[in-house]
């Protein structure tokens, strides 16, 4: 049975442990990335984390998609998707 996710709580506590800081400001700190990465990629920027990946925006073109529960064919509209490429060094570190 796989693992659960790591929950936001769980995830400040090991950032304030790490850093050796308090939840307070390990807290803080999560918000403020969590911020700064929805500005930026909601800009159509992207941004980079270091041994993580880059998130960035890609625009999807107008295409034809099946309504499941009936078989029908719909057009769906161009939108934009949130991706993420993982970088090369937590693909390796996973993989070892």
């Amino acid at each position: 049975m796989a693992q659960k996710p790591m929950t936001k709580t769980q995830l400040v506590a090991a950032i304030a442990d790490k850093a050796g800081l308090d939840k307070k400001t390990a807290a803080a700190a999560l918000e403020a990335l969590t911020t700064v990465i929805t500005e930026e990629v909601s800009g159509g920027g992207a941004v980079t984390l270091p041994g993580v990946g880059k998130i960035y925006c890609r625009e999807r073109p107008e295409r034809m998609v099946r309504n499941p529960a009936t078989g029908e064919q719909i057009k769906k509209e161009a939108d934009k998707v949130v991706k993420m490429t993982i970088a090369k060094a937590l693909k390796d570190s996973v993989n070892a």
